[in-house]
Protein backbone atom coordinates (compact mmCIF):
# COMPACT_ATOMS: atom_id res chain seq x y z
CA UNK A 1 0.00 0.00 0.00
CA UNK A 2 1.47 3.79 -1.21
CA UNK A 3 2.04 5.85 1.94
CA UNK A 4 -1.03 8.16 -0.15
CA UNK A 5 -2.97 5.61 0.60
CA UNK A 6 -2.20 4.82 4.04
CA UNK A 7 -3.05 8.49 4.91
CA UNK A 8 -6.01 8.57 2.80
CA UNK A 9 -7.05 5.46 5.20
CA UNK A 10 -6.21 7.01 8.52
CA UNK A 11 -7.73 9.70 7.58
CA UNK A 12 -11.19 7.99 7.01
CA UNK A 13 -10.72 6.12 10.31
CA UNK A 14 -10.33 9.49 12.08
CA UNK A 15 -13.05 11.04 10.55
CA UNK A 16 -15.10 8.16 11.83
CA UNK A 17 -13.84 8.41 14.71
CA UNK A 18 -14.62 11.97 15.39
CA UNK A 19 -18.17 11.70 13.81
CA UNK A 20 -18.71 8.75 16.31
CA UNK A 21 -17.92 11.09 18.88
CA UNK A 22 -19.72 14.15 17.58
CA UNK A 23 -23.05 11.60 17.89
CA UNK A 24 -22.25 10.42 21.11
CA UNK A 25 -21.82 13.54 22.55
CA UNK A 26 -25.29 15.12 21.34
CA UNK A 27 -27.21 12.39 22.39
CA UNK A 28 -26.01 12.10 25.52
CA UNK A 29 -26.74 16.36 25.38
CA UNK A 30 -30.23 15.63 23.95
CA UNK A 31 -30.96 12.75 27.04
CA UNK A 32 -30.32 15.06 29.62
CA UNK A 33 -32.57 17.76 28.36
CA UNK A 34 -35.22 19.55 30.38
CA UNK A 35 -36.82 21.10 28.03
CA UNK A 36 -40.03 19.05 28.60
CA UNK A 37 -40.38 20.55 31.94
CA UNK A 38 -41.71 23.95 32.68
CA UNK A 39 -38.26 25.05 34.64
CA UNK A 40 -40.34 28.43 35.80
CA UNK A 41 -42.71 26.96 37.58
CA UNK A 42 -43.01 24.49 40.53
CA UNK A 43 -46.15 22.41 41.88
CA UNK A 44 -47.41 20.27 44.87
CA UNK A 45 -49.14 16.99 44.75
CA UNK A 46 -49.73 14.98 47.34
CA UNK A 47 -49.76 11.21 46.48
CA UNK A 48 -50.13 7.50 47.27
CA UNK A 49 -47.56 5.85 45.66
CA UNK A 50 -48.22 2.99 43.35
CA UNK A 51 -44.94 1.57 42.39
CA UNK A 52 -41.60 2.84 42.51
CA UNK A 53 -39.31 2.28 39.47
CA UNK A 54 -35.26 2.30 41.17
CA UNK A 55 -33.37 2.08 37.93
CA UNK A 56 -30.91 3.70 35.48
CA UNK A 57 -31.10 6.05 33.06
CA UNK A 58 -33.56 7.71 35.46
CA UNK A 59 -35.22 6.61 38.89
CA UNK A 60 -39.19 7.40 38.50
CA UNK A 61 -42.03 7.63 41.55
CA UNK A 62 -45.44 6.38 40.34
CA UNK A 63 -48.49 8.28 42.21
CA UNK A 64 -51.73 7.90 42.49
CA UNK A 65 -52.77 11.88 43.28
CA UNK A 66 -57.12 12.60 44.36
CA UNK A 67 -58.30 16.07 43.12
CA UNK A 68 -60.77 18.19 44.77
CA UNK A 69 -63.54 16.83 42.62
CA UNK A 70 -62.46 12.89 44.24
CA UNK A 71 -61.22 11.97 41.01
CA UNK A 72 -57.58 10.25 41.13
CA UNK A 73 -55.07 10.74 38.41
CA UNK A 74 -51.93 8.60 38.17
CA UNK A 75 -48.27 11.07 38.00
CA UNK A 76 -45.26 10.00 36.95
CA UNK A 77 -42.36 12.04 38.88
CA UNK A 78 -39.04 11.56 37.03
CA UNK A 79 -36.32 11.62 39.51
CA UNK A 80 -32.35 11.50 38.52
CA UNK A 81 -30.03 8.60 38.26
CA UNK A 82 -29.54 5.94 41.28
CA UNK A 83 -25.94 7.36 42.01
CA UNK A 84 -27.47 10.65 42.18
CA UNK A 85 -30.41 9.37 44.05
CA UNK A 86 -28.65 7.45 46.57
CA UNK A 87 -26.31 10.77 47.17
CA UNK A 88 -29.14 12.67 48.28
CA UNK A 89 -30.20 9.28 50.99
CA UNK A 90 -33.16 7.87 48.19
CA UNK A 91 -32.66 4.27 48.41
CA UNK A 92 -34.68 0.86 46.54
CA UNK A 93 -36.54 1.06 49.56
CA UNK A 94 -37.01 4.72 50.37
CA UNK A 95 -40.73 4.36 48.75
CA UNK A 96 -43.09 1.75 49.00
CA UNK A 97 -46.50 1.28 47.11
CA UNK A 98 -49.23 2.32 49.71
CA UNK A 99 -46.84 5.16 51.57
CA UNK A 100 -48.69 8.94 51.14
CA UNK A 101 -45.93 11.09 50.12
CA UNK A 102 -45.90 14.79 48.59
CA UNK A 103 -43.95 15.83 45.61
CA UNK A 104 -42.52 19.23 44.68
CA UNK A 105 -41.79 19.05 40.57
CA UNK A 106 -41.58 21.13 37.87
CA UNK A 107 -44.37 19.99 35.92
CA UNK A 108 -44.40 18.80 31.72
CA UNK A 109 -45.05 21.48 29.54
CA UNK A 110 -48.11 19.86 27.65
CA UNK A 111 -49.95 19.23 30.84
CA UNK A 112 -49.82 15.99 31.47
CA UNK A 113 -49.69 14.60 35.08
CA UNK A 114 -46.04 14.58 35.40
CA UNK A 115 -42.86 16.16 36.00
CA UNK A 116 -39.03 16.28 37.23
CA UNK A 117 -39.16 16.47 41.24
CA UNK A 118 -37.39 19.42 43.26
CA UNK A 119 -38.19 17.10 46.48
CA UNK A 120 -39.97 14.45 47.61
CA UNK A 121 -41.69 14.55 51.67
CA UNK A 122 -41.75 10.71 52.54
CA UNK A 123 -44.23 8.88 55.09
CA UNK A 124 -42.18 9.30 57.72
CA UNK A 125 -41.90 12.84 57.23
CA UNK A 126 -38.35 12.79 56.00
CA UNK A 127 -37.82 15.80 52.72
CA UNK A 128 -35.46 14.29 50.02
CA UNK A 129 -34.65 17.14 47.78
Amino acid sequence: MSKGAVLKTVARILMVAALALAAGTAARGAHHSHAMFDMTREVRVTGTVTSFSYRNPHVFLYLDVTGEDGKVTPWSVEMSNISNMERRGIYRSTFKPGDVVTVKLNPLHDGRAGGNYTSVTAADGKTYT
